[in-house]
């Protein structure tokens, strides 16, 4: 009997497609753009020193964590970064087995089964560096440790007054046996705006801070500062690795500097669905909670199985516009929680409606649904779910 053939199964009512060649294509260019070419066809290897972390914390953007970094690593990744450290022992427990960073832990957190894992943990305070010592322990091997220094971003990391406290005893801590140094990082503020007079002050407390782990007798395996807007637009914020996380998706970090396409990427994610139905409004008739739009003439209609509770804006209330039967229609009214209205003249119960995508076929992207909601690309995709299915194509 035939395999039955995939691009002939039902259409889902709600549909999340990630591209997985679109990754791998977005982290090969990517380390041609920050790193240089390959140094030879076939090679994932560049002309530069520099590696290349693809993080893939909150579920990898709504892409899928899991498909993502296998992506990834195909595609040459060194490193792969967590958030949490419920996120990076599910990466070794589906099989990832390469460098793997995490660095979100809260106070009384038990970093044994990290080290065990061989995870590198993040420590922000002497407070969070016992905490990893007493899990070292526990473990019975050494934590492979990374250092965060606050350089401006006033987010995560040690403040700079406690620079020296924290490196001086990481030091005494790998002395001892129960940690192994391995890193030492901080974050851009700014890097999106290449201009911006705080970059070139973190770049600066960054090299402070690198000076002090070099006094202390620390030799990390990597030094790095650069988000996806660093590593494009900052060489000095470079180091030894560059963090991915937005770009290896396909969306630029910041599309008033350089759009997706500028750069070479390919966005991942495709949403899409099917019309519940359709029907005729007569000119005068309210649409959706509040009535905020009206029909200013008789207007065809179409109902959208998705909403806000599946991670469609309700911002992008009466702004916002899908693919419907080859042509850009408005949505009507307010985004409901599980379905909103769009203008569908000539359409029919059941054809495919395009939410966003690459860009490729018409349909609107990420960087569209950011406008429309006044937010970032981040926000458009990693909020994609519910009760979508989401599926993958390029898996290997």
């Amino acid at each position: 009997m035939d395999a039955p053939d995939p691009t002939l199964r039902p259409l889902p009512d709600a549909e999340v497609v990630v591209d997985l060649d679109a990754v791998r294509h977005n982290v090969r260019r990517l380390r041609e753009l920050v790193w240089g070419p390959p140094t030879d066809a076939g090679s994932g290897s560049s002309t530069g020193v520099g590696q290349v972390m693809v993080v893939v914390k909150a579920d990898g953007y709504g892409h899928g964590m899991v498909p993502v970094a296998r992506a990834a690593r195909q595609a040459g990744a060194e490193w792969i970064g967590a958030a949490t450290p419920a996120e990076a022992l599910a990466l070794r427990e589906a099989g990832d087995t390469g460098r793997l960073l995490c660095w979100l832990a809260a106070p009384g957190h038990d970093f044994a089964p990290l080290v065990a894992a061989d995870v590198d943990v993040t420590a922000y305070s002497t407070t969070q560096l016992e905490e990893v010592v007493r899990g070292a322990r526990a473990a019975g091997r050494p934590a492979r440790l990374q250092l965060k220094l606050d350089t401006g971003l006033s987010r995560g990391g040690a403040a700079r007054d406690d620079w020296l406290p924290l490196i001086t005893a990481a030091r005494h801590a790998q002395d001892d046996g129960d940690v192994v140094v391995t890193g030492v990082w901080s974050h851009l503020a700014c890097a999106d705006e290449p201009g911006h007079p705080a970059n070139a002050a973190q770049v600066a407390a960054f090299t402070e801070g690198l000076a002090l782990v070099a006094d202390a007798g620390l030799e990390p395996e990597v030094r790095h500062l650069a988000n996806s807007a660093g590593a494009l637009w900052l060489e000095d914020a470079r180091h030894d690795l560059v963090r991915l996380g937005i770009a290896a998706y396909g969306l630029s970090p910041e599309p008033g500097v350089a759009t997706s396409d500028e750069l070479g990427l390919v966005p991942a994610m495709t949403v899409r669905g099917r019309l519940v139905m359709v029907k005729q409004l007569a000119e005068g008739d309210g649409v959706s909670y509040g009535h905020t739009w009206t029909a200013p003439a008789p207007t065809r209609v179409g109902l959208v199985p998705m909403g806000y509770g599946d991670g469609v804006p309700r911002h992008a209330s009466s702004r916002a516009e899908l693919l419907v039967t080859g042509v850009r229609r408005p949505v009507l009214g307010r985004v409901c929680m599980d379905q909103l209205v769009v203008e569908a003249p000539d359409a029919e119960a059941g054809d495919e409606v395009l939410l966003l995508g690459p860009g490729s076929s018409g349909e609107p992207t990420a960087a569209d649904w950011a406008r429309w909601s006044d937010t970032i690309g981040y926000e458009v995709v990693t909020r994609m779910g519910g009760r979508q299915v989401r599926s993958w194509v390029g898996e290997r």
